[in-house]
Formats: C-alpha cells, sequence, structure tokens
C-alpha cells in the first residue's frame, strides 16, 4: 500500500516538471525561437529623437540609384551604434551604416549616437548619463573629458583646457581598441560609474536602407 502511494507521488511530481519545462519552452521559443541568444528579449530604450532641421532655402537632396532611407527607425544596441559611428570614421553629420538587431542594413548620423551620451539609465538600472560626470568643464571633469558635444569628445581626454587637444578615445576609428570601448563596455572596477557591467539595451535609431533604387525624376 506504501509503495503505491509512493509511486502516486513521485508521478504526480514527475509530471508536474514534466509539464512545467515544457511551458517554459513553449514560451521561449514563441519568443525567441531556435536560438540560445535572444536578443528580442534585451531591454529597450524609447528615446525623443533628436530633430534635424532643413534650411527653408535648401531644396531636400534625393539620393540617385542605391539604396535609401524608409520612415521607420531601426533597434539596435547602443555600443554597436557607437561602435558603427567610430569604425565609419566617427562622421559629424554624414550618414554611417550598421546592421540592426535582426542583421538589416540601416544609416544613421551621429545625431542618432548622441542622445546616448546624454540619457541615464541606459548602459544600467543605476547609470548616470555619460554627461553628468563628463561635462562641459574639462578642469573639473573626470580625465578632463567632454562629453557634451561632438567637439568634446572629439577632442579627446586629459586636456589641460578647452581650447586643446587631448588623448583620442576613438581608437583612430578601430571601435575595440578605443578608449570609449574599453570604459563603456569593459568592467571598471576601480572606475566609479563603469564598475557594473553594461546592459544589451536596444534603441531606436536611423533608418532602414530598402532594396528599391530612388527613381530620378523626369524633367
Amino acid at each position: 500500500m506504501k509503495d503505491d502511494v509512493r509511486k502516486y507521488i513521485y508521478g504526480t511530481l514527475i509530471v508536474f516538471v514534466v509539464g512545467v519545462l515544457a511551458w517554459v519552452s513553449v514560451v521561449y521559443v514563441s519568443s525567441c525561437g531556435f536560438t540560445l541568444t535572444c536578443t528580442k528579449g534585451a531591454l529597450t530604450v524609447e528615446r525623443t529623437p533628436i530633430p534635424t532641421l532643413q534650411p527653408a532655402s535648401m531644396p531636400a537632396m534625393s539620393r540617385v540609384g542605391g539604396a535609401a532611407p524608409s520612415s521607420e527607425s531601426c533597434r539596435v544596441a547602443a555600443a554597436e551604434l557607437i561602435g558603427a559611428w567610430v569604425n565609419a570614421g566617427s562622421p559629424e553629420t554624414d550618414a554611417f551604416p550598421f546592421a540592426d538587431v535582426n542583421g538589416a542594413e540601416c544609416q544613421a548620423t551621429y545625431a542618432d549616437v548622441q542622445p546616448l551620451f546624454h540619457e541615464p539609465n541606459l548602459w544600467n538600472r543605476a547609470s548616470l548619463a555619460c554627461i553628468s560626470c563628463h561635462g562641459l568643464d574639462v578642469k573639473i571633469s573626470p580625465a578632463q573629458l567632454d562629453m557634451t558635444s561632438y567637439a568634446g569628445i572629439t577632442a579627446g581626454s586629459r586636456r589641460a583646457d578647452a581650447e586643446s587637444k587631448g588623448t583620442d578615445i576613438l581608437g583612430g576609428g578601430d571601435w575595440e581598441k578605443s578608449l570609449l570601448y574599453d570604459f563603456i563596455v569593459n568592467v571598471k572596477a576601480d572606475v566609479p560609474g563603469h564598475n557594473t557591467p553594461i546592459l544589451n539595451s536596444l534603441v531606436s535609431a536611423g533608418a532602414p536602407l530598402s532594396d528599391a533604387p530612388v527613381a530620378t525624376p523626369t524633367p
């Protein structure tokens, strides 16, 4: 009699565990597909885009041939967007290419990159904005680095004053060899603000490139 009760209890527990595992598997596959790296579940950061104003006296330029950006923005990891910008030579106004989280070809400009240095809670849930420490006054800013503007970032760190150039933080166009990569991606246990691993935060930036070329209007 006791053996029958034990078998019943063990059987019930086994069925319960198998049922839970099956349910978890179904939920994971429906959300992420058959992959062990589920980037679709990464935290998405909603940002207020910085508008780019077109002077009224200048006609809008259209691309002749090649791919044209669509109106929808792309989703990409924040660090990967900065990396694509650095590897493209860190242009101030020109567009640079990058691949979104689904591997689609997209393009963005520095206007999409700059907000990443201005937003709190982007790199982890308790992170300050980069500019909260690395502000305009390089004399009091840690590492004498100003990240409030394009000019400040490209001027580098360890600057004697606002007019001088410092140490290149962009690795000469090689993202993974840059100081910026080192301090954003790698954990620095002895550096406040850099002692916590970053999240794989996804942001909306730029626009996807369509396959269809833009037709040249007939005069």
